[in-house]
């Protein structure tokens, strides 16, 4: 083995990470269990040791060990944002970096910031930080890990809106802050986490004894391979040997024995008894090249299998099947290494030696565990014909053999010159050209034919192959020696040319797939380019499926038009649906013709990609698998990169379109509302002459009362869109709004009764009071406009425990199933209803002006009678008791 090298890779990051400041985070499983105390108290030390170190933010949450923890510190004062009439508090990370300490404290590094910030999350404010070369002191819960979002909401039932990446705490120094489950419970009955109130709630829902069990397994989990990344990240960057068993990984070798399936099973209990990453490692020898059709099905199934399991799958190229393992197990850093023993007879073994003896022999580091195979794995499958080439070619033997006669000639000739003794040497030459052109048994064959040549031609007496001087016979044994060793090394050489151009080969194909991916920049390019160059490498049939709308039609195919039968569209929709491979030579719907792959990301599936050959045969050997699942992966990478940038184009189009339309609201309103006033107000001091006259004026002031209106609408959603919305909460009787609201829609409402069911005992409301005021305007002229002529319009009111809701009713057609969230889309029409006519502005405005206040607004259809509900929310922090009750 040679002597370990840095790892290039791990050398250029850590070059990437000087300069930049260190990330340390206090880890913990759930809140209240003292990370934040253990950051100041962390921090404290550093202070009193001479450090330079200020508080860029800490949330104490009211606790009183911790709050006295953060005297002492420089604080760097926050940020003010103000957003929907609050002024919220965030960390200023200008004047931190403009005061650049050597470390700051940045508690809560998931959390989000308010809307207006330089960033969305905190940890992009810390990365910032690090960038600057500050180093940070950062506080994180378990749960908050994107990661294991959806593994913590399956057992606590909670799902964390606040997540990171994992590649934020990948380089991070992680202490864990851990205390037992019922401490922590403890701790939050006597309040010391949350407010009486909250803690109750809490010790019912997310704080139980077996979520806190399972959040601490996972943080101390998470915190220890974090801790294996960096240490083996430490040992590849510096050279250094053994594989530091901290930490298991395994590795198990396959190969094409039938016995291998129960060999990949093996390794999978004991990597899950052990929870250890392992490895399912296939030694590509120059043996592999002879494999039959079954072997290789056999090889593929197993590789499958392994992949199911949980496993990376690798195969390696080497001289020997224990070179190759020893060379993947030195640079894996692997700890333990799963082999299968055959039953073999003592000849084999004699000749051959065993693979499992030297392994235990040769690397005392590993913990090598051997899984007696079934009988039967260690003798291969019946074959229908013996493998070509296995006993040199035809061809190769008498181009050899010529050579030979070649040299025998030209020793002939000079040896008639005189008694040369060095024309043995000559013979050496076809031996090497047969070993090094055609391989061992050729090179054997050529050197055991030259030694009788040169003994029958040039050792005397000669045309005989009596030997009577001794020193000839040396001479002879020496020459047959040299040929046979001569031989192997050439062979070897041969072998290994074989391996490096093979190698070479792939690399090649990956790199020629890659440069012409990335000149791709539509979806039926891609498809195209993707079947025709697969197709090409490995000899089959290929096509490219890309969903649309609920349909995954063929894209394109190699060659043209295929077709896919019932089942092999099945394969192809179970493949999509689930992210796993289907069909031939997986483990789902193994009758289809073809064998399916998902591409795409992680999270998502963009397309399926299918394979198949004309002769029924599976449709990849096992060899070419690792090249196939590699083209895929780019072919997903560059899938992924021409979605984003539909996706962006498309969002570029949508800015666009929503920019030129917020412009032209604006234009239109602004010029609109002036000269409305004034004919408003001129309508206003005209005197009707006679009755007729009164009656038009007053249609002509209702209409324009009702274009002021819509004038305003737009105004108003001008504002929405802009964010430009002043708010002033303040308490406000809902009878009176309703009333007001109701007054000025007299005209609106001449043919509909207005009906209000409001007890008199309800609290008041805390609302923008203009806001309000149109909200219930546009939401009251909405139920009069849809309603039926003569219904009455029902305003109704009602709280209990949770807050209040009030609700406008009408006696109309009511609003189309599944509709009740697009009706307050922006001119949204709804299609197939009888809700007719307006703009599609008023219900739009009503839930920005809501949203904008803190509240909830929602649409359904009346369950006593036909007719629809709009109901607004109010939460129970948003009612004010009136005074004296």
């Amino acid at each position: 083995m040679s002597e370990p090298r840095p790892d290039p890779e791990a050398l250029l990051r850590a070059a990437a990470r000087e300069g930049k400041g260190r990330l340390k985070v206090f880890l913990g499983a759930a809140p209240g269990v003292g990370k934040t105390f253990e950051m100041l108290s962390d921090g404290a030390g550093r202070r009193d040791a001479g450090v330079d170190v200020v508080i860029g933010v800490v949330e104490t949450h009211g606790r009183r060990e911790t709050e006295a923890k953060v005297h002492g510190f420089e604080l760097i004062p926050r940020r003010q944002i103000a957003y929907q009439g609050h002024v919220l508090e965030e960390m200023d990370i200008d004047a931190v970096l403009a005061r650049k300490p050597a470390l700051v404290l940045v508690d809560e590094l998931a959390h989000t910031n308010a809307p207006g910030s330089r960033h969305d999350k905190r940890y992009q404010d810390v990365e910032e930080l690090l960038e600057a070369g500050i180093d940070v002191y950062s506080t994180l819960n378990i749960q908050h890990l994107e990661s294991l979002n959806d593994l913590v909401a399956s057992f606590t039932r909670v799902r964390v809106r606040e997540t990171l990446p994992d590649r934020v705490i990948e380089d991070a120094d992680l202490e864990i802050v851990d205390i037992p489950p019922d401490e922590l419970i403890e701790r939050l009955r006597e309040g010391k986490v949350y407010v009486p109130a909250e803690a109750s709630r809490a010790l019912g829902h997310f704080f139980t004894k077996s979520n806190l069990s399972a959040l601490r397994e996972l943080a101390l989990r998470r915190a220890a391979q974090a801790v294996d990344a960096q240490m083996l990240d430490y040992m590849r960057a510096n050279a250094v040997g053994g594989n530091f068993a901290v930490n298991d990984r395994l590795i198990v070798a396959i190969s094409e024995q039938p016995g291998a399936p129960e060999l990949v099973r093996a390794a999978k209990r004991l990597a899950d008894a052990l929870r250890a990453p392992w490895t399912a490692i296939h030694i590509e020898t120059p043996r592999t090249s002879g494999f039959t059709a079954a072997e290789n099905t056999q090889l593929a199934e197993t590789m499958h299998l392994a992949s199911q399991l949980g496993a990376q799958v690798a195969t390696v190229p080497a001289e020997t099947v224990v070179q190759g393992l020893m060379q993947f197990a030195a640079e894996a850093r692997a700890t333990q290494l799963i082999v299968g023993k055959s039953i073999r007879s003592r000849w084999f073994e004699l000749r051959h030696g065993s693979i499992v003896d030297r392994l235990v022999r040769e690397t005392p580091e590993l913990a090598v565990h051997v899984v007696p195979l079934p009988p039967g794995s260690g003798t291969r499958p019946a074959r229908p014909q013996r493998r070509s080439g296995a006993w040199g070619s035809l061809e190769g033997y008498l181009l050899s053999l010529g050579m030979t006669g070649l040299v025998t000639l030209l020793g002939a000739a000079l040896f008639a010159r005189g008694n040369i003794t060095n024309i043995g040497l000559l013979f050496l030459l076809p031996v090497l050209f047969a070993a090094t052109r055609y391989g061992l048994r050729s090179g054997v064959v050529t050197g055991l034919v030259s030694s009788l040549a040169y003994n029958f031609f040039f050792i005397p007496p000669t045309h005989t192959f009596t030997i009577e001087d001794p020193q000839n016979i040396i001479t002879v044994l020496v020459l047959l020696g040299v040929a046979v060793v001569g031989s192997q090394l050439a062979a070897r050489l041969r072998d290994q040319a074989v391996l490096a151009r093979a190698s070479s080969a792939q690399n090649s194909s990956l790199a020629g797939f890659a440069r012409q991916l990335t000149g791709i920049s539509s979806t039926d390019e891609f498809a195209r380019l993707v079947c025709a160059e697969v197709g090409r490498l490995f000899g089959i049939n290929t096509l490219v499926l890309v969903p649309d709308g609920d349909g995954l039609p063929v894209r394109s195919s190699q060659p043209p038009g295929c077709q896919l039968e019932v089942l092999d569209a099945a394969a192809a929709r179970w493949c999509f649906d689930n992210r796993r491979p289907a069909g031939r030579g997986s483990d789902t719907l193994t009758a289809s013709e073809w064998l399916f792959y998902p591409l795409g990301t992680a999270d998502e599936v963009l397309a399926v990609f299918g394979v198949a050959r004309p002769d029924a045969r599976a449709p990849v050997r096992a060899d070419q698998l690792p090249l196939l699942l590699s083209l895929l992966d780019q072919a997903g990478l560059a899938l992924e990169r021409i979605v984003l940038e539909d996706e962006m184009l498309s969002l570029a189009q949508v800015r666009e379109r929503d920019r030129l339309r917020h412009a032209l609201l604006s234009s239109v309103s602004h010029d609109l509302r002036t000269p409305l006033t004034t004919i408003l107000g001129s309508l206003q001091e005209i005197t009707p002459l006679s009755p007729e006259q009164d009656i038009q004026l007053a249609a002509t002031r209702t209409e324009a009362e009702r274009l002021h209106r819509f004038v305003a609408n737009l105004l108003d959603m001008v504002r929405i869109e802009a964010g430009s919305l002043h708010q002033s909460i303040e308490p406000v009787d809902l009878p009176e709004a309703v009333a007001s609201a109701l007054h000025d829609l007299g005209a609106a409402l001449k043919d509909h009764p207005a009906r209000i069911v409001i007890p008199p005992d309800l609290p008041l409301v805390l609302v923008d009071p203009q806001l309000f005021h149109h909200c219930l305007i546009n939401l009251i002229e909405n139920a009069a406009k849809y309603g039926n002529s003569g219904a009455p319009v029902t305003v109704r009111a009602s709280g209990d425990a949770t807050g209040l809701a009030l609700s406008i009713e009408d006696e109309g057609p009511g609003i189309p199933e599944g509709q009740e969230t697009r009706i307050f889309e922006t001119f949204a029409r709804i299609e197939g209803s009888d809700r007719r006519g307006g703009t599609g502005l008023g219900l739009a405005i009503v839930k920005g002006f809501a949203e904008a206040m803190g509240l909830q607004v929602s649409a359904a259809n009346r369950t006593d009678r036909p007719g629809a509900a709009f109901t607004i929310r109010f939460a129970a922090d948003q009612l004010r008791e009136l005074p004296g009750l």
